[in-house]
């Protein structure tokens, strides 16, 4: 192990995950959707690291600026929470796939805009508390 420089866990930790990425690429060969998961990959790591990565950094960087001690964590944590379900239920939150959802489940999507917005504000108020417990400690 000392050849490979890091401790044997990282090293089968790392074939594990190369496993799940071949095992997810033989579902989407036998899925026949290849060329749009391709396209789908190349197109959110462009998105990624030119659009929203910049824009993330930046407002990291503006909300570094200032008092001796940001309280920057106690934003970064809940909006990176919020992004996390925005990323994962956007059709749902967007109204994108109504008719889809709608047919599966004979349910309205309509609810999910909402209640992602009041996820997101109690996400954000149980943060502003948890800083102003701490803030009052000192």
């Amino acid at each position: 192990m000392n050849r490979y420089g890091a401790p044997a866990w990282h090293l089968i930790a790392l074939i594990a995950c190369y496993a799940v990425a071949l095992y997810v690429f033989t579902r989407v060969i036998s899925a026949g959707i290849v060329l749009g998961f391709l396209l789908w990959f190349v197109g959110a790591v462009i998105l990624h690291d030119f659009i929203v990565l910049p824009l993330y950094s930046l407002a990291d960087t503006g909300l570094q600026r200032g008092p001796r001690r940001p309280p920057v964590n106690y934003v970064r944590v809940p909006a990176a929470l919020s992004g996390l379900l925005l990323l994962i239920w956007f059709p749902l939150i967007l109204r994108s796939s109504e008719y889809y959802y709608r047919a599966s489940t004979g349910l309205s999507t309509e609810p999910y805009l909402l209640r992602w917005l009041l996820i997101t504000c109690a996400l954000f108020a149980g943060s502003a508390i948890v800083y102003a417990i701490r803030r009052l400690r000192r």
